[in-house]
């Protein structure tokens, strides 16, 4: 409950400066008395140090310089000992220029005094300058010793008095300095005593008068962050402190406002979150188009959402979709005939990374006016006509326009429009449609690439199929006359034909491997393309392992010989029985097989050997020929592959025998591996299943 204002806060605050000013101002008396006596005390400490100190050493080395040069000439007359006089000689000169030290910056008695003691000194040393030549024990030594006592004492009488003086006055200064500092210690605690004294009652008066009130808005604060909203502080007691319940009132307002915004913006959250999922169900540009127009609309409570799309980088964005809050989405004739944004609009718009919030369209509509605040050439020289048209025609009055993208090119906008004026678009309204809009943009740009890419899939499988069926077409058609060539070359060889010349046979053989490897070559390309296809399967049946590798190494060895390649070959003598296409495994051996002895160099080893273990049956093919460089071992099964050092090498080959040999190995239910070290050789392992699945052997 709010009360009407009182007038308590000025003199509360008038008081507070009193008091405040009177501590200040004693503050400030205390802190100059303290340095003025502190000062004072100082300069006394300091005449005594710097002064008279010097002064009383300055005399007794004046003294003690006089009485060695007494002693001396004493001792002279005494002894008799000359060496007396050059002491007495040197003292002499040392007395008179300690006095002249003495003298120097001195004024007034001071300098008097040391004047008359150089009077008495200098009337001494004429004495003692007859002593030191008289004969010791002479009856005028005698009489000149008392003469020089005489006027030595009275020396050392002027010398003492002097001494004595000075002491004096140094004592008389440090009294004085010492009564200053009680003296400002005694007046700085009285001064200390009536700040205190007055500091505790303003302070006693201060918090009578403040704390009820603060007291109440602490306990209105207390009851708001317990969560009581509701709650409000009264404005009673001093000026400052209604001004605090003031203060406190108004936040507690502004925290209702806000979370009240927070409860719309949370609700706008969780349906544009819903519109989103929806919206990534499916990765069509059409659904996501028409799901987001109506969705956003219905969200924000829009009478117009428009989306916007490139086509190809030209100079404008046409509308792709148009929703309305009457009519729905309207149809694609109807969305053409709206003109579409400019480019350069939409451009700079994406430049500036911000939503542009439009309001009061009507007042641009009469004339080629600037927008305030647009981007391009809307705010340069204002909307064309077409479009000035057209927003008169749908009425628009305000609009949130958020351009869409991905990467430095927009692809698109989304603007969101409404026709009644009085309905302003509030700061959570456009947060929330500008985060719509950038979701949007992420589905369409994801639904255009997915558009793109499923129709390039569409077009490299047609091309892919188109391949195969030539692959499969050109290899049935060489077959055909291949088989003529082959069976003519036997007939030749087999003299039907009248009996061959050595050169015409060796011609012959020639043309006959070559012939098999064509046919070979041929039939790998019909295998790929079986394959391909999905048509390549496997007739299994009972076949023996063993058999079929003594074979394929007997058919393999004489290419081994002529290439200087030991073959070996390592199979125990009982069989091994799979259940596998005898064909098909003759083919992987003689693929491996034949691929060892090419890259294997003259004077290699060629090695084949079966085992089985655990289950399986295990044939290797190994080779110390020039190996496969590490980062291409992972490709040796993709068709048409061939390792970089094979090629150049140049050694012939067409990538497809290990692709065939890996598909075989795999339609049997086994796996291929390969270890290989370049320059060291390659052994490659297939894993075979056995019949029983218990690694025996059975016939």
């Amino acid at each position: 409950m709010r009360t009407a204002p009182q007038r308590h806060g000025v003199r509360v605050a008038r008081r507070l400066t009193a008091t405040y000013t009177l501590l200040i101002t004693l503050l400030l008396i205390v802190g100059a008395g303290s340095l003025t006596t502190t000062s004072m005390a100082d300069r006394l400490h300091g005449r005594v140090i710097t002064e008279l100190e010097p002064q009383v050493r300055q005399n007794l080395r004046v003294r003690e310089q006089a009485n060695r040069m007494h002693r001396a000439v004493r001792t002279y007359l005494l002894t008799g000992d000359e060496t007396e006089l050059a002491g007495y000689e040197r003292a002499r000169g040392q007395s008179f220029a300690a006095l002249a030290s003495a003298r120097r910056g001195t004024t007034g008695a001071t300098r008097r005094n040391l004047s008359a003691q150089e009077e008495e000194l200098r009337a001494y040393v004429a004495v003692a300058d007859r002593q030191a030549k008289a004969a010791p024990g002479s009856d005028e030594a005698n009489r000149l010793t008392v003469q020089a006592a005489r006027r030595f004492s009275a020396f050392d009488a002027i010398n003492r008095r002097h001494d004595l003086s000075l002491t004096r006055e140094m004592n008389r200064l440090d009294e004085r300095a010492d009564t200053v500092l009680e003296t400002s210690v005694v007046g700085i605690g009285v001064l200390l005593a009536v700040g205190g004294t007055v500091a505790v009652l303003a302070a006693v008066r201060t918090t009578r008068a403040l704390t009820r009130p603060l007291r109440s808005t602490a306990r209105t604060l207390g009851r708001l962050a317990a969560g009581e909203h509701s709650a409000r502080a009264r404005e009673v007691g001093p000026e400052e402190i209604r001004e605090v319940a003031r203060s406190v009132n108004v936040l507690a307002d502004e925290g209702a406002r806000l979370r009240e915004v927070e409860r719309e913006r949370g609700s706008l959250s969780q349906a544009a979150r819903e519109l989103g999922i929806r919206i990534r169900d499916r990765l069509d540009v059409d659904y996501v188009l028409d799901t987001a127009c109506g969705g956003m609309g219905e969200i924000l409570g829009a009478d117009y959402v428009f989306v916007l799309l490139t086509e190809d980088g030209g100079a404008a964005f046409p509308l792709a979709r148009v929703w309305s809050a009457e009519q729905g989405l309207l149809p694609e004739a109807q969305a053409r005939a709206i003109p579409p944004l400019p480019a350069d609009v939409v451009r700079d718009h994406y430049r500036r990374g911000t939503v542009w919030l439009a309001t009061d369209l009507p007042r641009y509509l009469s004339g080629t006016t600037p927008m305030s605040g647009a981007p391009g050439s809307f705010g340069q020289v204002g909307m064309p006509a077409e479009n000035r048209a057209a927003t008169a025609a749908l009425g628009l009055h305000s609009a949130v326009v958020t351009p869409i993208g991905v990467g430095e090119e927009p692809i698109g906008a989304v603007c969101v429009a409404r026709v009644d004026g009085d309905r302003a678009w509030r700061p959570v309204e456009v947060e929330i449609a500008e985060s719509m809009a950038s979701g949007v943009g992420r589905a369409l740009h994801t639904s255009l690439l997915y558009e793109k890419e499923t129709r390039l899939v569409e077009k490299l499988r047609a091309l892919d199929q188109a391949k195969s069926d030539f692959l499969s077409t050109v290899s049935h058609e060489l077959r055909t006359p291949l088989t003529s060539i082959v069976g003519y070359i036997e007939l030749l060889k087999d003299e039907e034909t009248g009996p061959l010349t050595p050169p015409q046979l060796r011609m012959l053989d020639v043309v006959d491997r070559n012939a098999n490897r064509l046919r070979a070559l041929i039939e790998d390309l019909l295998t790929l393309s079986r394959i391909e296809s999905g048509t390549f399967g496997s007739m299994k049946k009972p076949v023996d392992l063993h058999g079929l590798v003594a074979s394929a190494a007997d058919a393999i060895r004489p290419a081994a010989e002529a290439a200087s390649v030991a073959l070996e070959t390592r199979c125990p003598a009982r069989p091994l029985v799979l259940e596998a296409d005898g064909d098909q495994l003759d083919r992987v051996l003689m693929n491996l097989l034949s691929n060892a002895v090419k890259f294997t160099p003259e004077g290699g080893k060629v090695t084949v050997a079966t085992e089985t273990r655990n289950g399986e049956a295990i044939l290797t093919v190994s080779d110390n020929g020039i190996g496969i460089p590490p980062a291409e071992q992972e490709k040796l099964f993709q068709r048409f592959f061939r390792a970089s050092n094979a090629t150049d090498a140049a050694i012939p080959g067409t990538g497809l025998g290990l692709t065939i040999v890996h598909t075989i190995v795999a339609n049997h239910g086994g796996e291929m591996e390969v270890h290989s070290e370049e320059g060291r050789g390659t052994t490659f392992t297939a894993r075979l299943p056995l019949p029983d699945g218990n690694g025996s052997a059975s016939s």
